[in-house]
């Protein structure tokens, strides 16, 4: 069995050390200090990484009513529809818009005729996660889920989900403040 040399190790700043076979010994050595110049040149010490803070985009996301509602709604995602149901396992949509309210500590009315009249009216173009958006002629309600999605209790049959929103399904939208 032949016998086993021992392997030169090499360090390469930011990376860390490797071993290498003796036979690449020499070349490594010369590479390491290469290296080792262009990171700390003329002896001076390597220079520190300066320190960087990382702001959380969940931290900054201020906790609306809206917001804590959406959370809610979203928990009930599959939920069946049962018309006149407000929670918490089935849901009409008025029902579940009520019910995903209740969880941020807000009381709205139980219809969406009703709850087409609360908070403060939000232009199309402005609305936020987790405005009311009232459709269908003044008959239906849901959360606005961001990114053109309503979410919702739409019709017998169909679970608790999301719905496509455009501009001209929307009779009014408000936002709870």
């Amino acid at each position: 069995m032949p016998a086993l040399s021992q392997a030169a190790t090499i360090n390469i700043p930011g990376l860390g050390n490797f071993d290498l076979p003796p036979e690449l010994e020499q070349p490594a050595q010369q590479v390491e200090k290469q290296l080792q110049a262009m990171v700390a040149p003329q002896g001076q010490a390597a220079p520190q990484l300066p320190s960087v803070n990382f702001e959380n985009p969940f931290e900054s996301q201020q906790q609306t009513a809206g917001n804590i509602a959406l959370d809610a709604a979203r928990s009930k995602v599959g939920a069946q529809y049962i018309w006149g149901a407000a929670g918490p396992g089935s849901f009409d949509c008025s029902g579940l818009v009520q019910w995903a309210y209740r969880q941020a500590g807000v009381e709205l009315p139980r219809t969406s005729f009703e709850q087409s009249h609360v908070g403060a009216p939000v232009s199309f173009d402005n609305l936020q996660a987790g405005d009311i958006v009232i459709t269908n002629g003044g008959g239906h309600v849901g959360i606005y889920a961001g990114n053109g999605q309503l979410l919702n209790a739409v019709q017998s049959g169909t679970p608790v989900s999301y719905t496509q929103l455009t501009a001209d399904d929307v009779v009014t939208a408000r936002r709870i403040v």
